[in-house]
């Protein structure tokens, strides 16, 4: 990727999603995917099948459709999560037929809860050894995952007595994080609203990062509303211009959800002749996503089409 710098003299960091993905991404790496129910980074998912990625540790807090897609494609060789599921609509059939019968092949598989993989991202974006949590007392997950470990504080416990023994996680630091957000600037500066997860975190944590967007707007815009920056420049690598490219999650106020192929995906994945079929045409069979949106067809966006509900402008001031 060949560096520009903007008007003001900074870098220019905008490139296409197949140069981010071929410059960022490499075979053994540590992938984080994030975004919760909202600005899911699917369009990235494909871009690294279709370049053929092999051995990933895929770190992904709510494991859903996309890992389902790259798992089946042969892109992960372990997932990292706390929740696996076809957002509430059904199960996935690739990754249980890796987990539950090692078919075509294993997968490693580590657990966390969701409250224990943000404190992972915490401890990872703050480069700190560990972070300690006290919501794993009683759960059964320690048995089952040896990085959730005790540690015994350097403080008196809540009595004043012995210092207690409390659960800690692992950070995590991935050699690359890829979010999905409604806009930034050519630099990097990143503007997410609605819903958010660890996003920024994700992204600290990370030894390089790439951000796509729907759309690239101009450095007044994100001074106009600062504190819609979520994830600033200086931790993004790259900037990727993708419309549509959290299909079928959804971007607020930009287009809604695909519940239909929510439902549809359980009986494709189930199938993995059917599953393979659907990699062939929508992913395999195209060039990039724009030709995936344009395959779909305008009638078909036309239906998850979202209308203004538009927030009420706020006063920052200037000195006078």
């Amino acid at each position: 990727m060949e560096r520009t710098t903007t008007a003001g003299g900074a870098a220019d960091k905008v490139t296409s999603l197949r140069e981010a993905v071929a410059r960022f991404v490499h075979d053994g790496d540590t992938v984080s995917l994030e975004g919760f129910t909202h600005l899911i980074p699917t369009a990235a998912g494909h871009e690294i099948i279709r370049q053929g990625r092999r051995g990933l540790t895929l770190v992904r807090m709510t494991a859903d459709i996309v890992v389902d897609q790259m798992l089946a494609a042969g892109c992960v060789a372990r997932l990292v999560s706390s929740f696996v599921g076809n957002s509430s609509a059904g199960s996935l059939g690739e990754l249980r037929r890796r987990i539950e019968r090692s078919d075509p092949e294993p997968l490693a598989f580590e657990e966390y809860s969701h409250y224990g993989m943000v404190c992972r991202y915490l401890a990872g974006a703050q480069r700190l050894p560990f972070y300690p949590l006290r919501s794993y007392g009683g759960s059964d997950l320690p048995a089952v995952n040896p990085g959730i470990r005790k540690v015994t504080s350097p403080y008196p416990g809540p009595d004043g007595q012995a210092p207690e023994q409390i659960y800690v996680v692992p950070p995590v630091n991935p050699d690359v994080t890829i979010v999905h957000a409604q806009r930034a600037d050519r630099r990097g500066n990143t503007q997410i609203w609605g819903l958010t997860g660890v996003q920024a975190e994700a992204v600290y944590a990370a030894d390089r990062a790439i951000v796509v967007v729907e759309e690239l707007v101009a450095d007044e815009v994100v001074r106009s509303d600062p504190n819609r920056t979520l994830i600033p420049a200086h931790a993004v690598d790259a900037v990727v211009v993708c419309p549509r490219g959290a299909h079928p999650s959804f971007a607020q106020g930009y287009y809604d959800r695909d519940n239909a192929f929510y439902r549809s995906w359980s009986a494709i994945s189930k199938d993995p002749v059917r599953l393979r079929e659907w990699l062939e045409e929508w992913v395999y069979g195209t060039a990039d996503h724009t030709e995936y949106v344009t395959k779909q067809g305008e009638r078909f966006w036309a239906g998850l089409a979202v209308g203004e509900a538009l927030s009420e402008p706020v006063n920052y001031g200037r000195r006078l």
